[in-house]
């Protein structure tokens, strides 16, 4: 025992040294073997190197995507047979009711994609900000007769926050099926949490990613951006909208937030009650199913709504990763006459950006609108270094004044739509769990290009030349900011 104390008294910092050459060479060894991305792989691979423990560390916790890799993938897909996959009576056979020739493509790209169909027989009604949607959630709620499934990435204790809680309880007391699911970080954005008072009042409430002890370390970087709402298994909305008072009065110091929120019926109903079902066994391990979920035969939509076609594409980290990258990188390769993108945070990577070039290069229209005072800074830094990779090809560059407007919309030549919860940028695009849909509705087509025609007229174009007008320091400042975009 002496002579092994005295051995590690005199050789422990030789011991230490191996030791952490060993662990940041396998770390270093994995992400070169394991990242896709080159410079992903590079990037790991220099911070490793350069810091062997605090990089092996932070690739640990935020390098490695355990939801593809071990028990919590094939958990989270344990759902993925539901028999609603299949569209039935309701399916697009023939996509020429609803969109020109040129956009028929798009269809075939999202099946082999979505592992949805595409849906007739649906409708969807856009809610602008707040005070539309709101109302309408509380309305359904009140209304509902059988089950409320909900899922937010925020769902604040304020007073929006409380109102909407204290309708889900009473729906309890009424006997409903009630389901609330909130993800872990979000649910940590305002105190006391919303979780204790929806829990008091005897709603079934469960955390995305979170354990006995609080949240999952090793998952951290991979949140529920999903915000879905379902009433009966017969309609729902869904969309930007988090839970929080600022969508409806000015926060302390500030304006109100916007955003796009959309209220859906019809037979589309039951792919978001899929998302919402898969989500919730793999947060809680029970299987939602039957009628109070998933209704045996959905109803169309009220006759009068105009032909619609829509699916549900559902992204994340799982099976699903590029889900959404690879729908509007689809969308850019086909469109004949415009682009017309609304984000708030837009940090796409070279694929997009490439293709967003080409569009433009083709002669394509494309217009994109951004805030002008971002509720993120560091990532209103970085948006602002890379802008320059784009309007060089001719794209253009919006900065919206007035509210900071939070949504989320795509539409492409007046007559296919992306909407949802995913916004351009490495977080929504790789690591979050999101939700979106394609549309093929020239009425929603049209409500998405007044909105941005509306934000135009509210901007100040960012060209090259604002780009070079700003301070040297700023501009260092904003690339130096951009190395750390794929973080972000």
């Amino acid at each position: 025992m002496d002579t092994l104390r005295d051995f590690l008294a005199e050789y422990w910092p030789h011991l230490a040294f191996l030791a952490t050459f060993g662990i940041s060479a396998v770390a270093a060894v994995h992400a070169a073997m394991s990242k896709r991305d080159v410079r992903a792989a590079i990037g790991w691979v220099a911070v490793i190197l350069f810091s062997p423990l605090f990089g092996t560390f932070f690739y640990l916790i935020a390098g490695i995507n355990r939801i593809r890799q071990d028990k919590v993938h094939q958990e989270h897909n344990a759902a993925i047979t539901c028999p609603i996959q299949h569209g039935g009576r309701h399916a697009v056979t023939n996509l020429g009711p609803f969109a020109p020739r040129h956009l028929w493509s798009q269809k075939t790209l999202g099946d082999h994609i979505s592992g949805f169909p595409l849906l007739t027989n649906s409708s969807i009604q856009a809610l602008d900000g707040g005070p539309e949607t709101y109302p309408a959630m509380l309305a359904a709620i009140r209304n509902a007769r059988h089950s409320v499934a909900m899922t937010s990435y925020i769902f604040d204790c304020d007073t929006i926050g409380k109102e909407i809680a204290e309708a889900l309880i009473d729906a309890r007391k009424r006997g409903l099926e009630v389901r609330v699911l909130i993800d872990a970080i979000g649910a940590r954005y305002s105190h006391p949490p919303i979780t204790s008072m929806l829990l008091r009042g005897g709603v079934q409430t469960a955390l995305f990613m979170n354990t006995a002890f609080g949240l999952r370390l090793a998952y951290a970087n991979l949140r529920s951006h999903r915000k879905i709402m379902i009433i009966d298994g017969t309609l729902a909305l869904t969309g930007g909208m988090n839970i929080r008072e600022e969508f409806i009065t000015p926060a302390k110091g500030g304006t109100p937030a916007r955003d796009a929120h959309f209220r859906l019926e019809g037979p589309i109903v039951s792919q978001l009650m899929h998302i919402f079902a898969q989500d919730w066994k793999f947060s809680t391990h029970e299987t939602l199913e039957g009628p109070p979920w998933f209704p045996e035969d959905p109803p169309p939509a009220p006759d009068n709504m105009h032909p619609t076609a829509i699916r549900v594409v559902a992204s994340g980290p799982d099976q699903n990763i590029g889900s959404t990258h690879n729908m509007i990188l689809g969308a850019l390769a086909v469109a004949e006459r415009s682009v017309r993108i609304h984000t708030p945070y837009f940090l796409p990577d070279q694929p997009l950006i490439a293709a967003l070039n080409t569009a433009a290069r083709r002669g394509i229209a494309v217009d994109i609108v951004i805030p002008s005072n971002n509720n993120l800074r560091m990532v209103d830094y970085a948006m602002t270094a890379q802008l320059d990779q784009i309007l060089g090809s001719g794209c253009r560059v919006w900065r919206a004044h007035g509210i900071f407007d939070h949504a989320k919309l795509l539409t492409v030549d007046g007559a296919w739509s992306y909407v949802g919860t995913s916004n351009l940028d490495p977080r929504s695009l790789r690591l979050n769990f999101e939700v979106d849909m394609e549309v093929y509705d020239p009425a929603l087509a049209a409500w998405i290009t007044r909105r941005i025609d509306d934000a135009i007229a509210q901007s100040s174009p960012e060209t090259l030349e604002t780009l070079r007008a700003r301070p040297r320091i700023k501009q260092l400042r904003n690339r130096l900011i951009w190395l750390a975009s794929p973080y972000l």
